[in-house]
């Protein structure tokens, strides 16, 4: 199973949830000398733009992976930009008004900036 096919097994889980955040991170843990487990533990508040609307959980957990996988500062800030060229913006509150605004349910918003930057992830891994 590549890690795309993890993260939409994760998001598609009923048992448990994963936030944004978890989503990202949990497939990498391995690349990042994580567990599963610890990478689950790890994202747990960081879901929903930290909880208040700030940063979207997705890309923060892109950064958590980029970080623990030895990326530089500028695969960061290259992420970053992808997804906000891509999606207007970067921080939860306001990716979700857009997305209301474009009459996208919740939870299909949420998956499709999971994956996003799931593929980003993986392309600034790849230049690693």
């Amino acid at each position: 199973m590549d890690r795309m096919e993890e993260t939409k097994g994760l998001r598609a889980r009923t048992d448990i949830h994963f936030n944004c955040c978890q989503s990202v991170l949990v497939p990498f843990a391995d690349q990042c000398g994580l567990s599963k487990e610890a990478a689950y533990q790890l994202g747990a508040h960081f879901g929903a733009g930290m909880k208040h609307g700030a940063t979207c959980g997705a890309v923060t957990g892109a950064l958590m992976a980029l970080g623990m996988a030895g990326a530089d500062n500028n695969a960061a800030l290259d992420l970053m930009r992808r997804f906000r060229e891509h999606n207007q913006a970067l921080d939860c509150a306001t990716l979700l008004r857009l997305a209301e605004e474009r009459g996208e349910e919740r939870k299909c918003h949420c998956d499709r900036m999971v994956y996003e930057a799931v593929e980003l992830l993986e392309e600034q891994l790849e230049r690693k």
